[in-house]
């Protein structure tokens, strides 16, 4: 079936190119992507994913992310493993 309709939609700029940065890591286009993503939502019949609003347990686990707060470093898996036996 040839592709004929178009979709066009805003993003901010920063989450456009992030998002293209992960297509391209995949091997994608960004309209794959779309054909993909859009192609996951008819065989689901809905998002082919989960829509939480996060809890406050995981907010303040995503706020210590970004800001790197209570990180663990490991040199290597080895040492990893080591502190964790």
């Amino acid at each position: 079936m040839a592709k004929t309709e178009m979709i066009r939609a805003r993003v901010e700029p920063e989450l456009k190119s992030q998002a293209e940065e992960v297509f391209s890591e995949l091997g994608l286009s960004a309209t794959e992507a779309i054909t993909l993503f859009y192609t996951q939502v008819t065989l689901h019949r809905g998002l082919p994913f989960a829509v939480r609003v996060p809890n406050a347990e995981t907010i303040e686990a995503l706020r210590q992310a970004r800001v790197g707060e209570g990180l663990t470093e490991y040199a290597d898996l080895e040492d990893l493993k080591a502190k964790h036996d």
